[in-house]
């Protein structure tokens, strides 16, 4: 299968293949190769840990080429002059469009990382592409209520406070198809 990478200002988005999750659960170093990218100490970030990317693996081995895309993607720093590509975080759908239109994003990078803009490249990038198909209508997004930064994200990428989310403490975000999403 080809390689889906995709660039945005800074970052190079790689939709994450069963090769891939296959890689990174056996070692930084399969990652980094397939990649071109050096993917630093304390990956995986934040709610991006082992569970997730067995659950990716799983829906990769099931649903096949079909759902590359509608799943995990690796967010790449660009080599910039002496500075090396760098994989610096991870962000995704938790698959692909439900019967209603829905799909629902999430992503979470390395501390490091945090604070430069690569969290808001990223959500745009997720939703843009979500809502650019025609089979989805509504793009969601989860974050607890005490994370102000999640929320800052989440704002700034166009969403709209939404109430409450499923889990307790947590809050909704949506962005819908239109002109003013």
């Amino acid at each position: 299968m080809t390689e889906l990478r995709i660039p945005t200002a800074r970052l190079d988005l790689v939709a994450a293949t069963l090769a891939h999750v296959q890689a990174e659960l056996e070692g930084a170093d399969r990652l980094a190769a397939l990649l071109g990218a050096r993917v630093p100490d304390g990956w995986p970030p934040g709610e991006y840990d082992r569970s997730a990317q067995e659950y990716f693996r799983e829906r990769l081995a099931e649903g096949g080429a079909a759902v590359v895309g509608w799943l995990g993607w690796y967010a790449v720093r660009r080599a910039d002059g002496a500075a090396p590509a760098l994989l610096v975080g991870a962000g995704g759908y938790l698959g692909p469009p439900s019967p209603a239109g829905e799909v629902e994003i999430g992503y979470s990078l390395l501390p490091r990382a945090r604070g430069r803009g690569y969290a808001v490249e990223l959500a745009r990038f997720l939703v843009d592409r979500a809502l650019a198909h025609p089979a989805v209508s509504r793009v969601v997004a989860h974050t607890d209520a005490g994370n102000a930064a999640s929320a800052a994200v989440l704002e700034r990428a166009g969403f709209r406070a939404a109430g409450g989310g499923a889990e307790p403490g947590s809050l909704r975000f949506e962005r819908v198809r239109g002109p003013r999403g």
